[in-house]
C-alpha cells in the first residue's frame, strides 16, 4: 500500500481544472459512479469528486471490479470498501472471471469485462480515472497496432452510449505527476499493482522504458499526441457521417444488405461495414480480417454459409444480408434454469444476461407466469 506525505504543491489547480472541464457537462442532481481500483488515480478522483458532489449536487458512488487475477485482489476490494465507507460513499463490488476471455490476453479480458459492468450500473455517469499519460500510450499503442482513425482517436472526456450510462474521463487532461502532486497534498493513501512493474505488458513497456527516452527530446508529447487524438476523433466523425448516410438505405434493423456494400468502392465498404459493426457493439477486426469478411460477404455464391469469426464475434451472410453476433462459446445445450422472478439472469446459451421488467400491455401476462414454473431452456423443433 502507498502513501504520500504532505507536498508544497498547490492542489487548487487541479481542482479547479476539473471542475472546470466536467461540470458544463453535468447537470445538477446526476448520478456519478467511480471505477475505483484502489491506484493513486481512481483515489484521486475519488477524491476530487468527493469534494465538488456538494457544490454541484452531484450524486457520488463507487464501484470496484473484482478480477481475482492477482493474489492481492481480495486486499484491493477491502481496501475499496474501506476508503468509501470512511467518506459515506455507496461502493459496490463486482466480481468478474476473464478465464473464458483469457486466450484474447490478460489486458483485453480485463477490459472488456469492466467495461460491460460499468454498463450495466444504474446511473448517469461511469467516471474513469485515465490521465494525459494514459492517453499518449493509448495512441501510441494504436498506432503501433495498426489501428484506423477510430482506434487512433483514443479516448474522449466524455463518451454518451445509448441505453447506458455514458463514460466521463474528468483527468484525462491532467498528468500523472499533477495527479501524484494532488495526491501528496492531501496525504491520501492507494494501492499499487504488481502487474504495473511487469514489462512484459506493452503499456508498461511503454511507460517504463520507451516514453521516458522519448521525454529527453519531445518533452511536450503528452499535449502533441493528445492532439492527434483530437484530430483522429475528428476524422473519425466526418467518417461516421459518410457511413450514416449510407446505412440509410443499407443498413435495417441489425442486417446489413450485402447489394449494398457491392454498389460502394472499396474504401467506403469498408468504412460502412465498421460502421455497422461498431453500431453493434463488435471489437473492431484487423486490416486483413475486414478485408477478408468483405471478400466473403460480397464474392462468395449466393448459396454458401458465409461465416466469419474474429475477437469472440462472427459476422454471417443470411438472405442477402450480413448480421453480426457474439461466438458461442462451448455450454450445455440441455441447460434449463429456473425463473424465480428474479430481474436478471445469466444466461450461457446465448452468453448474454437476460433482463426482466414489468410493462403494461405487452410482454407474457403475469397471471400466465405464476400458474406454473417458468424455465429458460433452448428451443426445441416441433
Amino acid at each position: 500500500m502507498a502513501s504520500s506525505r504532505k507536498s508544497s504543491s498547490a492542489d487548487c489547480p487541479l481542482s479547479a481544472r476539473v471542475a472546470e472541464r466536467i461540470a458544463p457537462l453535468l447537470p445538477a442532481h446526476c448520478s456519478i459512479l467511480v471505477g475505483l481500483s484502489g491506484g493513486v488515480d481512481s483515489v484521486v478522483l475519488l477524491h476530487l469528486l468527493q469534494q465538488l458532489a456538494p457544490r454541484f449536487s452531484w450524486q457520488l458512488s463507487a464501484l470496484h471490479i473484482h478480477h481475482g487475477i492477482s493474489p492481492n485482489a481480495d486486499a484491493w476490494s477491502f481496501f475499496c470498501g474501506e476508503l468509501c465507507a470512511r467518506h459515506g460513499i455507496p461502493m459496490h463490488v463486482e466480481h468478474v472471471d476473464i478465464a473464458p476471455l483469457r486466450a484474447r490476453g490478460i489486458e483485453a479480458a480485463a477490459r472488456e469485462l469492466r467495461h460491460a459492468a460499468f454498463a450495466r450500473q444504474r446511473c448517469d455517469f461511469v467516471a474513469l480515472a485515465q490521465h494525459a499519460d494514459d492517453q499518449a500510450e493509448t495512441v501510441l499503442l494504436q498506432l503501433l497496432r495498426g489501428a484506423g482513425v477510430r482506434g487512433a482517436s483514443a479516448m474522449q472526456l466524455l463518451i454518451r452510449r445509448g441505453g447506458s450510462p455514458a463514460l466521463l474521463r474528468p483527468l484525462l487532461d491532467c498528468t500523472r505527476q499533477q495527479v501524484l502532486d494532488y495526491a501528496a497534498a492531501h496525504q491520501l493513501r492507494w494501492i499499487e499493482d504488481e502487474s504495473n512493474a511487469d514489462h512484459n505488458y506493452p503499456r508498461n513497456f511503454l511507460r517504463h522504458r520507451v516514453l521516458p527516452v522519448l521525454e529527453e527530446k519531445f518533452p511536450a508529447y503528452r499535449d502533441t499526441l493528445g492532439r492527434s487524438a483530437q484530430h483522429f476523433a475528428e476524422a473519425g466523425g466526418l467518417l461516421d457521417e459518410l457511413a450514416e448516410q449510407d446505412a440509410a438505405q443499407a443498413i435495417q434493423g441489425e442486417a446489413l444488405a450485402v447489394a449494398a456494400l457491392r454498389t460502394l468502392n472499396l474504401a467506403r465498404a469498408r468504412n460502412l461495414l465498421r460502421y455497422f459493426l461498431h453500431r453493434l457493439g463488435a471489437p473492431m477486426p484487423q486490416a486483413v480480417q475486414l478485408h477478408d469478411m468483405l471478400q466473403q460477404l460480397c464474392d462468395a455464391c449466393e448459396d454458401a454459409q458465409v461465416c466469419v469469426e474474429y475477437g469472440g464475434w462472427q459476422v454471417r451472410r443470411y438472405r442477402g444480408a450480413a448480421y453480426a453476433l457474439r461466438a458461442l462459446g462451448e455450454f450445455d445445450r440441455d441447460l434449463v434454469l429456473d425463473w424465480q422472478g428474479e430481474q436478471a439472469l445469466d444466461w450461457p446459451a446465448l452468453n448474454t444476461r437476460l433482463n426482466f421488467q414489468r410493462v403494461q400491455g405487452a410482454g407474457v401476462g403475469l397471471e400466465k407466469l405464476q400458474q406454473a414454473p417458468v424455465t429458460l431452456r433452448l428451443r426445441r423443433g416441433g
